[in-house]
């Protein structure tokens, strides 16, 4: 990225629009919201659009009340996207990611500034800072913050937004991408007011009891596990959700617990959408990369170990097409 040439676009007062990802998650809210703020901080009108509701654990951050839901809020997402001068694409590598608000990005005469960790971004933007190598998209904010020098507006509010960001996609510091400058990162968000603990306590110790219900169902009854070829795999349909009074966000981090087992190397997560389609998560270990999975069978993608997919069928023909697919790749 030109960071000079965007310092200067910056200079002046903007309407800026901040978009992410569809199924929001805590990196996509924490580094939308980060940059929100330390742009409005610049003098910037700023609006955030995500393409639907976001999980109630992260509602907790400061300005998590302005974001702009698309699919209950079109007209109001329309205007601010017609009145935009720039507009932001952060946490997601092209337009698809962001379902039919997407097209209206495209059509707009904004300038285009895309700021993602995810493999293969698009080349379809005006500036871009893509850096595969990155932890999470909130850490790039705050590298592109300093980089354009105004990382002086970062406050306890900012900095506990890309905390959370940071955190959840680094799977609380465990994950391979955590990095030596990440926790450089973090240690200077300290210094701007940041309290860990506060924030790992909002998103991690304010459970439902009917989502634990949720786990402890889903660990016992919807997870099997592949000894031979050290695969994990977990699945919920939509009668399960229903059972439990499943809220958006309640399968949160399900995966992991299949990764946890020792010796295995991949887990999945089949999460039915009440729409008809089934949802994929995917996580493994070492070389094994789920990113060419989800991208060759499940028309997804994300990173080497950590990635997402999506089939436009139900649960059990779904749950066929992935033993179908482990069957070919993981002979034994």
């Amino acid at each position: 990225m030109d960071f000079e040439a965007v310092k200067l676009l910056l200079d002046q007062p903007k309407n800026i629009v901040i978009t992410t990802h569809r199924s929001p998650d805590g990196d996509a809210i924490g580094s939308s919201l980060g940059l929100y703020h330390i742009l409005k901080a610049h003098g910037h009108s700023v609006d955030v659009i995500v393409p639907d509701q976001f999980p109630g654990f992260l509602k907790w951050m400061t300005g998590s009340d302005s974001v702009i839901v698309y699919e209950l809020s079109k007209i109001r997402s329309k205007e601010a996207l017609k009145k935009a001068d720039i507009i932001f694409s952060l946490d997601y590598n092209n337009l698809s990611r962001i379902a039919d608000l997407g097209a209206l990005v495209e059509e707009s005469k904004a300038i285009k500034i895309l700021i993602d960790h995810h493999l293969e971004p698009s080349p379809d933007y005006d500036f871009s800072l893509s850096d595969t190598s990155a932890s999470s998209t909130a850490q790039l904010i705050y590298t592109f913050a300093d980089s354009i020098g105004v990382a002086n507006h970062i406050n306890e509010p900012i900095a506990e937004c890309l905390y959370a960001g940071i955190m959840t996609d680094t799977g609380s510091f465990k994950f391979s991408s955590t990095s030596a400058l990440t926790h450089r990162i973090v240690a200077n968000l300290m210094d701007c007011g940041l309290v860990p603990d506060k924030v790992h306590n909002a998103i991690f110790d304010t459970n439902t009891f009917s989502r634990l219900k949720l786990l402890g169902f889903t660990l016992s009854e919807r997870f099997e596990y592949d000894a031979e070829r050290k695969i994990s795999v977990l699945r919920l349909s939509n009668e399960d959700k229903l059972e439990y009074s499943f809220q958006k966000g309640d399968s949160e981090g399900f995966v992991n617990y299949g990764l946890s087992i020792g010796g295995s190397k991949m887990a999945v997560f089949l999460s039915e959408d009440e729409e008809g389609y089934t949802k994929f998560s995917f996580r493994s270990k070492g070389e094994l990369d789920v990113n060419k999975i989800a991208r060759s069978h499940f028309n997804g993608g994300g990173h080497k170990n950590a990635a997402g997919g999506k089939l436009d069928m139900p649960i059990e023909e779904a749950y066929k097409q992935l033993r179908k697919v482990i069957n070919e790749m993981f002979k034994v």
